[in-house]
């Protein structure tokens, strides 16, 4: 077998630890020299002592300095030019956009995986209008564009991008042996968890309306938050933390321990590609209360593995929590069950390696 190079663009370490690890795995096991290009985060290290090798970029997600946007185009052009791989794998908006201009522009074959739109393509206005012509420029050459749901896979349709080389995936799926059945506590006292970034669009603000509600009528509640906080959320959590309405534990290498004690995973987001969280709660055997949108919807049959609620609507999650409160234990219980056994079925990991290596395989020819 031929060894190839595969390069792996992502904006943030946890994006490939997290979820593409065992892709990465594969690649290192079946001889391939794998390259990552990611801001530095400790996830890196680990990733170091797999075998990958490391090449720091100075991204902002965020961002949007016409100076610092043209060279992070110069430097995936670098790199690129620098490693000569033999396929590029790209994930998340900015690395998708600019990496996929850099490998069009040298003649790298590359593939693009949709986690998102982001709120600026979903809002529309002139924000929307660049987007759609940047993708169009970077996705002119793509191998293929994995889509994590029908919704984010329409609007490349609607709007005749990468006609042709579109497949639909079940999100990043999910680690089955990583995240197995938790055994259910007792529900003396109830607790619930919100895992995420903290910030508007994933609906803290929402998760936080309930939590003071809730917490008033149900003193036998325990909300935890999860998660790096953004700025404008800092003095808030701290101050709800303090008043015994939340505990808020910040960023957490590993949220299993939080799930094992938790009866609930709540995730009022407004759009997703495929809700990881969601997907790690259904596989530990946990209920889930979500918004009914895209990227959340999929994870959930409405009153059978959890409950669904309208976005940035605080009276209808309110409500969803009473119900799941009012059920009893057994109830709760196959709840969670039946949310391992749809992600088993759906949602394997498995499902988004193989189809990464056969796309690999077709385009490169080297396994």
């Amino acid at each position: 077998m031929k060894k190839g190079k595969v390069l792996f663009l992502v904006n943030h370490d946890v994006v490939i630890y997290n979820f593409r690890r065992e892709l990465v795995e594969r690649l290192l096991a079946e001889g391939f020299e794998v390259y990552i290009s990611s801001p530095y985060g400790e996830r890196i290290d680990d990733l170091i002592k797999m075998g990958c090798r490391y090449l720091d970029v100075d991204l902002n997600r965020h961002g949007m300095n016409i100076i610092q946007e043209l060279g992070l185009l110069r430097y995936y052009k670098k790199i690129t030019s620098n490693i000569k791989p033999d396929v590029v794998l790209t994930y998340t908006i900015k690395p998708n956009i600019y990496g996929g201009l850099a490998c069009k522009s040298l003649g790298v074959p590359y593939i693009a995986n949709i986690t998102g739109l982001g709120s600026s393509v979903v809002n529309g206005g002139v924000m929307q209008k660049v987007s759609k012509v940047l993708y169009k420029l970077a996705f002119k050459d793509v191998s293929k564009v994995f889509f994590q749901n029908k919704s984010n896979q329409q609007f490349f349709i609607d709007n005749n991008l990468a006609l042709g080389k579109h497949c639909l995936l079940p999100g990043s799926g999910v680690n089955l042996k990583q995240f197995s059945p938790l055994l259910y506590s007792d529900d003396t006292v109830t607790e619930f968890v919100f895992i995420s970034r903290i910030m508007k669009e994933k609906g803290i603000d929402q998760y936080l309306d309930a939590a003071k509600h809730i917490k008033k009528k149900y003193p036998d509640t325990i909300f935890h938050v999860l998660g790096f906080c953004e700025e404008r959320y800092e003095n808030t959590l701290h101050l709800l933390h303090n008043q015994g309405i939340i505990q808020y534990h910040g960023m957490q290498r590993d949220v299993r321990e939080f799930l094992s004690t938790s009866h609930c995973t709540i995730h009022p987001s407004f759009h997703e590609g495929m809700s990881n969280v969601l997907l790690e709660s259904a596989a530990s055997a946990r209920p889930i209360i979500t918004t009914n949108v895209s990227g959340c919807k999929e994870i959930v049959d409405d009153n059978v593995n959890g409950y669904l609620v309208e976005k940035e609507n605080s009276e209808d999650l309110i409500m969803k929590i009473e119900q799941f409160l009012n059920l009893s234990l057994r109830q709760k219980e196959e709840m969670g069950k039946a949310g391992r056994k749809k992600v088993e079925k759906e949602f394997n990991r498995d499902i988004i390696v193989n189809a990464y290596m056969k796309e690999i395989k077709d385009i490169s020819n080297l396994i």
